[in-house]
């Protein structure tokens, strides 16, 4: 069954590559929806996908691209609306 994770990622997250490695591990899951920077230094992430799958790149995202430094993850989960065709860096 189809999910929506909304992350909030926490830590040396910008400046060290994140959404573009976190781009390619989305489409290489066929996770839908988009990544982007906020202000205050955080990354944003919706993906829709299988349950089991949005898991696997959560755990990829709690380790991110090798010069990240992830220090904590606010994540919330709900059923998928269907709005999204891909993924891509916002």
């Amino acid at each position: 069954m189809a999910k929506n994770l909304t992350m909030t990622i926490y830590g040396d997250v910008q400046g060290v590559g994140f959404r573009d490695a976190a781009y390619w591990k989305a489409r290489k899951l066929a996770v839908a929806g988009f990544v982007m920077n906020e202000p205050g230094g955080t990354v944003y992430i919706e993906a829709e996908g299988e349950e089991d799958t949005l898991k696997d790149f959560l755990a990829w995202c709690r380790k991110g691209p090798i010069n990240a430094k992830v220090t904590k993850i606010d994540e919330s989960w709900g059923p998928a609306h269907g709005r999204f065709s891909g993924f891509r860096i916002a």
